[in-house]
């Protein structure tokens, strides 16, 4: 089973919204987040995984850029 996830940051949390199920977790920092993702992940399929099936997480996450360097000439 495949169980996808938008991540963006609200600002003061990182945050993750299922994608075609209804899951919703937030961390701290990515890190925590992602412990958090996979425990709402197991605690949502429970009788899936207990049946052998196996999960795949996949995540879209939202990171903003700014200027780094300041090239010459651009």
């Amino acid at each position: 089973m495949l169980v996808k996830f938008e991540i963006y940051n609200d600002g003061e949390f990182w945050c993750a919204r299922g994608i075609g199920v209804d899951i919703f977790t937030q961390g701290k920092t990515l890190d925590e987040l992602t412990v958090n993702i996979q425990d709402a992940v197991g605690l949502h399929f429970e009788e899936c995984i207990d049946a052998g099936e196996l999960i795949t997480i996949v995540s879209l996450t939202e990171f903003q850029v700014g200027s780094v360097a300041k090239i010459s000439g651009c």
